[in-house]
């Protein structure tokens, strides 16, 4: 068998068990090993610490982590990689691999029958490029006991995830982000490491979750109700796009208490301000 994470180990994989490639899944088999490497070495995981992987595909990165990890709990929705899976992980027994999709799965009791003995769950995945950001903000969003995501992506979504106030990658899931974990991008990584080529580079993103948020809101539903809002159409200045959602006159009222200018728009905002501005409408508003 080729070392694992290059054109050999996919090519010997994907031959030796007549595997066809399925672009519905977002398939993308990476051929580098250091970056395989790169990746786990970002997650800082131990023996001590339990993996939730997601896509695991033949199982490259799969295998780092059962070296590095006390336990992979793995999800793949492609049924016909199962077998290659079983035979690529052969010389491991601490992992395993359920054929299901991780939209729909049920993650906190898998969490509860596989990994209830570790204290500290990572999430590492080389994610399907199609579904990344419900994969993130659905996952972020259940509160799972996963206190680090580190994470392969398009480019485009690892830049907007990092994005800060005042550029273009600035958006409402760099807010979202940032709300709930200390997000760094880790390395650009080229789109001729993969098989087949994807049209577009990625990155590898680490994700370190807050226990508790640096800065607390008091509606946290309410807070990214307005943040999706101001980003609604991004040409359009945070006064309009509110107005959209509340009366013109509170709005502007609202933004001339708070010290902001009728004429800025979402971009120039931090999440300090949109917090404020949640605050602000929490108390304000039916009065």
């Amino acid at each position: 068998m080729p070392k694992i994470g290059t054109v050999g180990y996919v090519e010997h994989s994907v031959k030796q068990n007549h595997f066809q490639i399925k672009k519905r899944f977002g398939q993308n088999f990476l051929t580098d090993s250091h970056i395989l490497e790169k990746i786990v070495e970002a997650s800082e995981v131990t023996k001590k610490d339990a993996v939730i992987e997601i896509g695991p595909g033949l199982g490259a990165l799969t295998e780092v982590l059962c070296e590095q990890a006390g336990f992979v709990l793995a999800y793949e929705i492609d049924k016909d990689l199962l077998p290659i899976l079983e035979q690529n992980l052969k010389a491991f027994s601490n992992y395993k691999i359920l054929n299901q999709d991780i939209l729909k799965a049920n993650i906190l009791s898998d969490i509860s029958l596989y990994l209830e003995k570790y204290n500290t769950i990572y999430l590492v995945a080389n994610l399907p490029y199609y579904i990344t950001t419900p994969i993130l903000t659905g996952l972020l969003s259940q509160k799972l006991p996963i206190s680090r995501y580190v994470m392969m992506m398009q480019l485009e979504v690892a830049d907007r995830i990092c994005g800060k106030p005042s550029t273009k990658d600035y958006n409402a899931l760099s807010l979202w982000i940032e709300y709930r974990a200390l997000a760094k991008k880790i390395m650009k990584v080229p789109r001729t490491v993969f098989i087949p080529s994807p049209n577009v580079d990625s990155a590898v993103v680490r994700l370190d979750v807050y226990k508790d948020p640096p800065m607390y809101c008091e509606n946290e539903r309410a807070l990214f109700f307005v943040i999706q809002g101001a980003f609604a159409q991004r040409r359009k200045t945070l006064e309009n796009n509110l107005s959209l959602k509340y009366d013109k006159k509170f709005v502007q009222n609202m933004l001339l208490s708070l010290g902001l200018s009728l004429k800025c728009r979402a971009e120039e905002l931090t999440l300090s301000d949109f917090i404020k501005i949640t605050d602000y409408i929490t108390h304000n508003m039916d009065k």
